[in-house]
């Protein structure tokens, strides 16, 4: 099992570390709810470098990146990031990603972290181009800091002023590191991710100062239990739980990256064949009065009759109700109608609902 070069780190805070995408990953440090207010109240930091990174340069970086994502990555222009996915030609969701465009012939894929090897190998197998293709995965050390005080953080540990807008970066320093700085996060508050490579050495000393300069503005460590709250409280999808090979972009609600008219792309000609025929069934968000918690896989209900299944499930620190997200038969998958999920043995009315659960405060 691998660790982050911020394991020691992670001790140091006391944090509960599991298994996750082949790391040993800090799951909670104090109290889940805690972390998950302190990230809506003043700012939480993440470690989340079990991300891959993979970039793509040369002549025909663009055209590949085109090809084998959904998204119209014309649209980018340097600096811009882009949130995306790439998928089998039947529609099924390889992974979702961010595209970052560096320049015409440099970009950066951000793609899952328990995806790593099975994405270098698909995105190689789908090279018809000669891109070349560096799988940077091990060399860089992410953290996501988090929340409305993030901001005043960030400029602080970099010393000057950050005015980025949402889904952008910028190249920068930390006490001489170079970084990659972006204005990016899965949580739906203010936040930036700070991209950098460094040994433990380094990685260590830049926690550190993200520490004392955060101290005055509320920064606490998070876990990946927080992060999982944070961001179904926003309706973002999970790969492995909300989306997968099983499940296509159009269903998944991610039709607004999915751009039929860009020209080719792997799965376009099922996608709108999927689009042409309708679809059969919808990822909704659910909330219910009830205590009682949606888990992933559980049944939903209707008279008695399976009309679909939870994909992520929890109750939420800021509403205090439970919440879902659920594939729900298209005849049964309208705003506003009451859904039973199966908990228990219990039918537990939710209702049919509009995200995100919480406001988005980045847009």
């Amino acid at each position: 099992m691998k660790k982050t070069r911020f394991y020691n780190m992670h001790q140091l805070h006391s944090a509960k570390l599991v298994e996750f995408a082949g790391f040993l990953m800090p799951i909670q440090y104090n109290s889940i709810t805690a972390e998950h207010k302190a990230v809506r109240s003043t700012a939480g930091v993440f470690d989340v470098s079990h991300m891959g990174e993979v970039f793509v340069t040369g002549p025909k970086a663009f055209d590949f990146v085109q090809y084998i994502t959904i998204n119209d990555v014309s649209k980018l222009v340097n600096g811009k990031v882009q949130y995306s996915a790439m998928c089998y030609p039947d529609g099924g969701i390889v992974d979702d990603l961010l595209v970052y465009k560096v320049n015409d012939e440099k970009y950066l894929l951000v793609i899952n972290g328990s995806n790593v090897d099975k994405d270098f190998k698909w995105m190689t197998e789908n090279n018809k181009f000669g891109a070349t293709l560096k799988n940077a995965s091990d060399d860089y050390n992410l953290l996501a800091v988090q929340g409305p005080t993030s901001t005043k953080i960030v400029e602080k540990l970099t010393g000057h002023p950050v005015n980025l807008e949402y889904y952008t970066f910028m190249d920068s320093k930390i006490d001489g590191h170079n970084i990659i700085l972006a204005r990016t996060g899965y949580t739906g508050e203010v936040g930036y991710e700070i991209y950098f490579e460094g040994d433990e050495k380094v990685a260590e000393h830049v926690w550190k100062r993200l520490f004392e300069v955060g101290e005055d503005f509320g920064l606490v460590p998070a876990g990946l239990a927080a992060r999982d709250s944070l961001r179904l409280e926003m309706g973002f999808c999970l790969y492995g739980n909300d989306i997968d090979q099983t499940t296509n972009p159009l269903e998944a609600g991610l039709g607004w990256i999915t751009k039929i008219n860009k020209g080719d792309f792997i799965g376009k000609d099922s996608i709108v064949r999927i689009k042409t025929e309708g679809l059969k069934r919808k990822l909704l968000p659910l909330i219910s009065d009830e205590k009682a918690f949606a888990r992933h896989n559980y049944e939903l209900s209707i008279d008695g009759n399976k009309v679909g299944y939870v994909t992520s499930g929890t109750m939420s620190p800021m509403l205090e109700k439970p919440i879902a997200l659920a594939y729900i038969d298209a005849p049964y998958a309208n705003v506003g109608e009451t859904i039973n999920v199966v908990i228990r043995n219990k039918e537990v009315p939710f209702k049919i609902t509009k995200l995100p659960f919480v406001p988005n405060k980045n847009f």
